[in-house]
């Protein structure tokens, strides 16, 4: 499918304008040649049942790696939502879930928006999002490129975006960003899909969801675009090892200056302790964040973690 050339976009292909998008696939048998800190094979945690909103703009519950459900007077959206057992093609292959979902699925309220910030495995997963239109209907917010996958899954509602562009019929204002990342679902279909973040106002609120991405010059792009950000959920896991993962994940010490060039008054840490992707062990990127932070004078506060199932307020 063509799409229009821009400073990301050749016409068929998607690119960083900030730098490479990611190693080549002849690089991963050296990276799973490294050594890997090993994770319990599972932690058992009770699940819990969504808090309500009680008059607050927004209430944010971690569900686990990427996903968050998001509650607000004018619906209830899923981010990157993965209910699966792996993260992988098939159901025998890729990274085995170590918790379960915080939130079991038969227990979310009515979602009506889910916004999927691009196409690998652990961010878009096709068995979750077949539940979710069974269930829900609901319309999915998406870059440019991943619309034929998304409607595949049984989704009818589905708007494609490009970085800036705010979506047209979706219940609140919601917008794509930059992400500094790239797509593929096999060898063949690298970057034909765009990738990106997502900015959601819910009254004079401002959440904003990074999906994936490496550190960028774009964070303060969204600064100075968007006005102050409210909440920031940011990627602090699966960044080892460096030479591999640098150029499409932050490590915490990087997430915590994403999150001084957003301007956030919180951020919240996501995207660990749920799929071993990486050799860091299960706890290193919660102690790492808290090092990032006490070296750069952040109160815990300001840039923390939820505890799985556990809930933020939003104005």
């Amino acid at each position: 499918m063509p799409f229009q050339k821009s400073d990301h976009c050749d016409g068929s292909r998607f690119f960083n304008p900030t730098g490479p998008a990611g190693q080549p696939f002849s690089a991963i048998p050296r990276m799973l040649l490294e050594r890997r800190t090993p994770w319990p094979s599972r932690i058992d945690e009770p699940a819990r049942l969504p808090a309500r909103l009680d008059g607050v703009r927004a209430l944010v519950t971690f569900i686990g790696h990427a996903t968050f459900l998001i509650q607000t007077a004018a619906g209830n959206i899923l981010t990157d939502p993965m209910y699966s057992q792996r993260a992988g093609p098939l159901s025998i292959l890729g990274p085995r879930r170590v918790r379960q979902p915080a939130v079991q699925f038969y227990d979310l309220p009515p979602i009506s928006t889910v916004l999927l910030s691009h196409n690998h495995y652990d961010h878009c997963d096709r068995r979750t999002l077949g539940r979710l239109a069974e269930r829900f209907d609901p319309l999915v917010v998406t870059p440019l490129g991943n619309g034929a996958l998304v409607r595949s899954c049984g989704i009818r509602r589905v708007e494609e975006l490009d970085w800036w562009q705010e979506a047209k019929t979706s219940a609140l204002p919601i917008r794509l960003t930059p992400a500094q990342h790239f797509s593929a679902r096999n060898p063949l279909d690298r970057n034909r899909a765009l990738w990106g973040g997502f900015a959601l106002r819910t009254g004079a609120a401002c959440i904003f969801f990074a999906g994936d991405s490496a550190y960028a010059s774009f964070f303060r792009d969204v600064r100075e675009r968007l006005g102050p950000i409210d909440l920031a959920l940011l990627p602090i896991g699966a960044y080892e090892p460096r030479w591999f993962m640098q150029p499409v994940h932050m490590n915490p010490a990087e997430a915590v200056q994403a999150h001084m060039d957003l301007e956030a008054l919180e951020s919240i840490g996501m995207h660990f302790g749920t799929f071993q992707m990486t050799t860091e062990g299960i706890d290193e990127p919660l102690r790492a964040l808290e090092e990032a932070c006490r070296a750069r004078n952040i109160p815990q506060s300001r840039f923390r973690t939820l505890g799985f199932g556990e809930s933020v307020r939003v104005g």
